[in-house]
């Protein structure tokens, strides 16, 4: 018996252990009844631990052997014995996450049908940031007022109740999308927002998904993917942010709001400095160019190496060696594998083909600065 179904707000249980194995994948059990929910719909599975006579066992875990009406299966840190009394407990904290995630999907499907007219196609549940597959491409003030719909149901406070139906009397119920599963079919209700089929587990109000946050959407198969967080998820995101931009905001001594303006003003200031950068940079790779087409071994900024080293080979077929302060080098010409193995014997490391480059230590740069080495 798939207990969660009946309460999904009960995190302790009474079971017998039915069946054990273990095989290259772990360890594995099926209980007489769990509260474990098996990984399906979107929705991950919880985890949590086992007590019994063997002691105390991880459950990390659960799945079904067959979709919607199979034995759920656990899979456990360690084997356990068949046919004893075990007490099974879930991470609350992990499950009522996963139930807010959830009715919140439920609640923002129903939400993007009635604004948009944008079907729900799949979901994906995983973690803190979920998505909704949606089969038409969204209009953003679509998207915004679905938001804004989700969160009104929220604050409208809908009781949310499951219950079972037979296959025959689906046809009276106005279900938001075909169930996938025959025989008995579990459908969950949100107020008169909501009604659809699903087997997971789900809040006893809508007041408790809140608030439903959409953070974008993406063209996804022809249609489109939402992203969204709910409940104390989406509290802790906005947390983050706000103590983020607070602290940016403290650096540029103006409010959070108005953080925008200092910003594209500093970018303005370094798109600006790129430009005059790149500029100082050309103009020294000119002025460093006939010397180093005299000298053949030059010592040159690092920011210029690579450059210059560029420039170099549509000047000259002779060979050169380039090196930097720090230890960087570059070498090109007709010799420049033969002067990379000298360089080698000083401890360099490096590579390429038309242009070796590496790096030396910084203690070695002076005896490098040998002219013997390209001739």
């Amino acid at each position: 018996m798939r207990l969660y179904q009946l309460d999904s707000y009960a995190t302790r249980f009474q079971a017998q252990v039915v069946r054990v194995w273990s095989d290259e994948k772990g360890h594995h059990a099926v209980l007489s009844e769990t509260l474990f929910y098996p990984e399906s719909g979107g929705q991950p599975a919880d985890t949590g631990v086992l007590r019994g006579p063997f002691g105390e066992v991880r459950v990390l875990h659960a799945y079904e052997e067959e979709k919607a009406f199979g034995d759920v299966v656990h899979v456990l840190s360690a084997p356990i014995p068949e046919g004893v009394e075990v007490e099974g407990e879930i991470d609350w904290n992990r499950r009522f996450r996963h139930m807010q995630r959830h009715t919140a999907q439920h609640i923002l499907s129903q939400a993007l049908l009635r604004a948009g007219g944008y079907h729900t196609v799949a979901v994906s549940l995983d973690g803190p940031i979920c998505t909704v597959d949606l089969k038409e491409e969204v209009a953003e003030a679509k998207l915004q007022e679905a938001e804004a719909l989700a969160n009104f149901a929220v604050y409208a406070d809908y009781p949310v109740e499951a219950f079972w139906v037979s296959e025959e009397e689906l046809s009276q119920y106005p279900l938001r999308r075909p169930p996938k599963v025959q025989g008995q079919v579990r459908l969950v209700r949100i107020g008169d927002f909501d009604l659809a089929a699903c087997g997971g587990t789900h809040l006893k109000t809508s007041a408790q998904a809140g608030p439903i946050k959409v953070l974008k959407w993406e063209r996804y198969k022809g249609g489109s993917r939402v992203y969204f967080m709910a409940g104390w998820e989406a509290l802790e995101d906005y947390h983050a942010k706000h103590a983020l931009l607070s602290r940016l905001a403290l650096s540029f001594s103006t409010s959070p709001l108005e953080l925008e303006r200092p910003v594209r003003r500093l970018q303005e200031e370094v798109y600006a400095l790129k430009g005059e950068n790149l500029e100082l940079k050309e103009a020294l790779v000119e002025a460093l160019l006939p010397r180093a087409l005299e000298e053949r071994v030059l010592l040159v900024p690092a920011p210029v190496l690579g450059d210059l080293a560029k420039r170099l080979l549509s000047w000259s077929e002779k060979t050169f060696l380039l090196l930097s302060p720090e230890g960087r080098f570059a070498t090109l010409g007709p010799s420049r594998q033969g002067v990379l193995e000298r360089l080698k014997a000083l401890g360099a490391k490096g590579g390429g083909k038309e242009v070796v480059q590496g790096s030396l230590p910084k203690e070695k740069v002076a005896a490098a600065l040998d002219p013997g080495l390209v001739s």
